[in-house]
């Protein structure tokens, strides 16, 4: 939970936060039911516009427990799982009640909470007061338990009502043997700006493509937006090794690289979002001096540590996860040219 205001309206935002995690009344059945609802329709409503979304949250899944939890509550599974939980208010009303009062039971406890609060010096001491009030009024109890994985998924086809594909491939890089270093930052973005863009848009047709990586989990993929391919897109991604280490690189090209990726890396933040991500580094145990070394390691990137990354690359031409979002003709002719490619799901 997060929330931002004015100074003088800081006692509100911290009673409404109370009122959220302490008030809530689990005995509306029909609000409930709308809720679910609405947000059925604005998951469907997002799956052709935004497929690439939800290709990349279905292939990251696989990869660690932060991913899959996101996917869990925001994707494909979150979509399939609303459908069931209409239907379970519809005819079993009192067991999704008391699911509902158990889950805020076993999360709105004390133990294992985290504050942080940006405020200027001035407000410092009245702000921590009213948190203080807060943070009492929680009860005590065992946090929630970690999530156990399920097994990893075969390569999956997604099928929409389009005429267009949303196409991806990753890997967890860490579990392929990859060690992190700053380089590949702007190997990413030199690659979605080069080899991706003129292969998959100009070449292939697509509205986009682009490959994105998270220093936190090791996840890589690739992915394409509004794609009339779908088996070219993925040799494209299979030949991105090779294009990679076969890449004269001039030092102009390479130093646009990591400026762009320079700029990602350490993008401007307002209060609220320094905030935000100071939260969420300390939660993933990511330090200063982390960073600085990831910066360091970034400016001084040298074709070398590009040409390196191909290696890279290659593994996961050999072991990444595909998934595809398209429509079911698209989907069925891959499969008739490459036998048990997708294994297939009705999601629209």
């Amino acid at each position: 939970m997060r929330g931002k205001s004015t100074v003088t309206q800081g006692t509100a935002l911290v009673a409404l936060l109370r009122d959220i995690m302490l008030s809530t009344q689990f005995d509306q059945r029909e609000r409930v039911g709308q809720l679910v609802a609405q947000q059925v329709a604005r998951l469907e409503a997002q799956l052709v516009p935004s497929g690439h979304i939800f290709v990349n949250q279905r292939i990251r899944a696989q990869f660690n427990g932060a991913d899959w939890a996101n996917e869990q509550l925001s994707g494909i599974s979150q979509l399939l799982f609303l459908r069931q939980l209409a239907e379970q208010i519809k005819h079993d009303w009192s067991g999704v009640r008391s699911t509902l009062e158990a889950l805020s039971a076993q999360l709105v406890v004390r133990d294992g909470l985290v504050v942080n609060l940006a405020v200027d010096a001035e407000a410092d001491a009245d702000m921590t007061s009213e948190l203080d009030g807060l943070l009492a009024a929680l009860p005590t109890g065992t946090a929630a338990a970690p999530w156990a994985l399920p097994s990893a998924a075969p390569a999956e086809g997604l099928i929409i009502p389009a005429n267009v594909n949303y196409v991806g491939k990753g890997a967890n890089l860490y579990a392929l043997g990859y060690k992190l270093h700053g380089s590949i930052l702007a190997a990413t973005r030199l690659l979605g700006t080069s080899w991706l863009w003129e292969q998959v848009r100009v070449q292939g047709g697509a509205y986009g493509g682009f490959c994105a990586f998270s220093r936190e989990s090791g996840a890589f993929n690739f992915a394409s937006y509004r794609d009339p391919n779908l088996l070219a897109t993925l040799e494209i991604f299979d030949r991105t090794g090779g294009w990679l280490r076969a890449l004269a690189l001039d030092e102009n090209e390479l130093t646009r690289s990591i400026i762009g990726a320079t700029g990602l890396l350490d993008a401007y933040e307002l209060p609220d979002a320094k905030s935000f991500n100071a939260t969420t580094r300390w939660l993933t145990g990511e330090t200063a001096a982390q960073r600085q070394q990831l910066r360091d390691e970034l400016l001084a990137t040298t074709p070398a540590d590009m040409h390196a990354f191909a290696d890279v690359l290659d593994a996961l031409r050999d072991h990444g996860t595909v998934v595809v979002m398209g429509g079911a003709p698209a989907l069925a002719a891959a499969n008739h040219a490459q036998p048990g490619l997708l294994t297939l799901t009705s999601v629209l």
